[in-house]
């Protein structure tokens, strides 16, 4: 994902909340925004939350409390990945690829869950404990199924959450879009058939220091053929990411918190300032994957040995620089690429592997404008389709870098 200009703040009206308890977050504050309402009600959605709360008034224990968060968790990932394969209920007219009644029902189910004030009393490390089991379940983060037959591929994919809320509240996020369509489902590939399994990432950088990058992913990499981290990046073109670096830019994330720091890991001195992705980046950019043009890039910009100040090398970092930006910026979307490449090497896998920038989701033309509160339109929906299709070719002609099987 790329970013430009700072956000917004949240305006005043935004942050009532009538429940006891905790306050919401700055996301969860733009719930009651007319356009997160109206993405609700038009997907079927605009039950979850009510649902979840009358579901949390019932329970008499903490036990009882972690069975409730773990079903609901891993039911709302359940009906948004079947809604968007076209299994069950529409439930309404928008389109059902659409990846944002997912984000909106699960802020509102956090919401709930972080004003809750149970007869038995609940600790704040209890409560982070439960939005914890929430988060993971909501986003599949815990339920990567890649069997243990023999015979086929095993593929992940990770997308994110819509971003820049507060530019345009509209806004849908094509890598978490992608992960909805292609959870659970097979492919074929010039190496036979394969199995796509996906998880979504939230845009918050306090949850990456925390660690959700790698407890989602160590248990899987070392299972996997392949691995791709994907989002939102550039207008009207799909990026190959060759290199990752270690910074931290400091563009607000969702919850208007900016970090501008060395990304936050493990034995942080042993830290490598740059990765790179293992993918094969060549036959990626060669095959005829879908309209939107693919590029090897290696860009990235570094404090070179020896400088003071960053400059942009076009043709990847030099020996002994400093990670100012890799090919994918410094915001989250260079992170998860860092993060899932690093753990890669530091497990000693050979699996490819890195990050992929799809083209920016656009709203078709006339529905430019934020303000004009339209959610959706034909060119949105279509723009949608065609960057997860063709992120699907990608990922076929990745692991096995010949033309797929038609």
């Amino acid at each position: 994902m790329t970013v430009g200009a700072a956000l917004a703040p949240v305006p005043a009206q935004a942050q009532a909340r009538t429940a006891t308890g905790a306050p919401p977050t700055v996301e969860e504050q733009r719930l009651d925004r007319a356009v997160p309402q109206e993405i609700l009600r038009r997907s079927g959605f605009d039950d979850v939350a009510a649902r979840f709360a009358r579901e949390l008034d019932g329970v008499r224990s903490y036990r009882e409390a972690e069975r409730l968060v773990a079903r609901e968790g891993a039911g709302l990932w359940r009906r948004a990945v079947d809604r968007a394969q076209g299994r069950g209920p529409a439930g309404g007219d928008l389109s059902r690829g659409d990846d944002r009644p997912l984000y909106w029902a699960r802020l509102g189910m956090t919401r709930e869950l972080r004003g809750w004030e149970p007869g038995f009393g609940l600790s704040a490390a209890r409560r982070a404990a439960l939005l914890d089991r929430l988060e993971r379940g909501s986003r599949g983060q815990d339920s990567i199924r890649l069997g243990s037959g023999a015979g086929y591929k095993r593929i992940l994919v990770t997308g994110f959450d819509p971003f820049t809320l507060d530019r345009d509240i509209r806004i849908g996020n094509p890598s978490g879009a992608t992960a909805l369509a292609l959870d659970g489902t097979w492919i074929s590939t010039a190496a036979g058939p394969a199995r796509i399994e996906t998880a979504m990432f939230p845009v918050r950088w306090d949850d990456f220091a925390a660690g959700t990058v790698e407890r989602t992913l160590r248990p899987v990499l070392p299972r996997v053929d392949l691995f791709t981290t994907v989002s939102q990046g550039r207008v009207g073109r799909i990026d190959v990411e060759r290199f990752n670096g270690a910074w931290r830019g400091g563009f607000p994330d969702n919850e208007n918190v900016s970090r501008t720091e060395p990304v936050p890991v493990t034995d942080p001195a042993s830290r490598p300032q740059w990765t790179r992705t293992t993918l094969p980046y060549a036959a990626i950019v060669a095959a005829r994957t879908g309209p939107f043009p693919v590029y090897d890039h290696t860009s990235v910009t570094e404090i070179p040995a020896g400088g003071t100040g960053p400059v942009v090398r076009e043709d990847g970092p030099s020996a002994g620089s400093v990670a100012r930006a890799g090919g994918g910026g410094d915001y989250l979307s260079n992170e998860i690429a860092y993060r899932a490449t690093l753990l890669r090497d530091r497990l000693g896998l050979s699996v490819p592997g890195g990050h992929v920038h799809t083209p920016v989701l656009e709203f078709g033309a006339g529905n430019e404008d934020p303000s004009s509160g339209v959610v959706t339109d034909a060119g949105f929906e279509r723009n949608r389709g065609v960057i997860v299709g063709q992120v699907r070719a990608i990922v076929a002609v990745a692991l096995s870098p010949t033309p797929p099987v038609p």
